[in-house]
């Protein structure tokens, strides 16, 4: 991609383009909806050019026009201090999507990969500083989660089992929006779980408002919730808005679509 930002955070941003064979996306919580593609794309191509913005390097994962959901490439892997992990997804259709991230992410840092049988989805997983916080849901499994602790425990990593109701992934349902600062729906998971974090809620009136991305001093956030976008501003955030509403029908949020990574040699 064109270099968009002078200002360089230190930060890659890995994406993968929306696949024309989108429509066949997995859902879960969703009712199946028309996807407009050449919008989708247009929304993707906006979100990383804010990326870029923001000042990440946006490096493309080849395309995989065969799988519906290669997009979310958050799914495929774990980005750790130093070391990646390559997931084991939950649904079948998306396991061939790991093999081309995890030649990209492995050109920056060490890989480790889950082996199964159980699952895990990337965007079931949220970094609190030493812990990752894993969502119990229909795309992680509690044999997914134990050997995810047995991965990243000798690197220094606590995991923790979340439970959640009503929503695809633990990040539909809690994002990190600042240090020790964590932007939640409490609907869709218990805000003490992520203690001792502070929690903004989101408005109730926006129950998908809590995806946002974290990139250094900015948070990336949804056009399509103003509410819990004030709420964020109102903290002192700095907030960039971005259209996303056709990955949205997808179950797709801004997390979703990037792997943001620091690599060794860029430290």
């Amino acid at each position: 991609m064109a270099r968009e930002s002078s200002k360089r955070s230190g930060l890659l941003a890995l994406t993968r383009e929306v696949s024309p064979s989108i429509t066949r996306c997995e859902l879960t919580h969703l009712a199946r909806e028309p996807i407009d593609l050449e919008t989708a794309r247009r929304e993707h191509a906006a979100y990383e050019r804010a990326l870029a913005a923001l000042g990440c390097e946006v490096v493309r994962i080849p395309g995989a026009p065969e799988l519906p959901d290669a997009v979310f490439v958050e799914d495929a892997a774990i980005i750790l201090d130093g070391a990646a992990i390559v997931t084991r997804p939950g649904a079948p259709s998306r396991r061939e999507e790991t093999p081309a991230v995890a030649e990209v992410v492995g050109r920056y840092l060490p890989l480790l990969r889950m082996a199964g049988p159980g699952t895990v989805d990337g965007g079931d997983v949220l970094r609190l500083g030493k812990t990752l916080y894993v969502g119990r849901s229909a795309r992680s499994d509690a044999a997914g989660i134990a050997e995810l602790a047995r991965l990243a425990g000798p690197l220094g990593w606590r995991v923790e089992g979340v439970e959640l109701r009503g929503c695809l992934h633990l990040k539909s349902a809690a994002t990190e929006v600042g240090d020790g600062l964590v932007l939640a729906n409490p609907a869709f998971v218990d805000p003490a779980a992520f203690a001792p974090a502070e929690v903004i809620e989101i408005d109730p009136a926006e129950p998908f408002g809590a995806n946002a991305l974290r990139v250094g001093d900015a948070v990336i956030h949804p056009l399509a919730f103003p509410r819990t976008r004030a709420r964020l501003a109102a903290r002192g955030l700095r907030v960039v808005e971005v259209a996303a509403a056709e990955l949205a029908k997808a179950e797709g949020g801004v997390t979703c679509c990037s792997l943001i990574l620091a690599p060794p040699r860029m430290r």
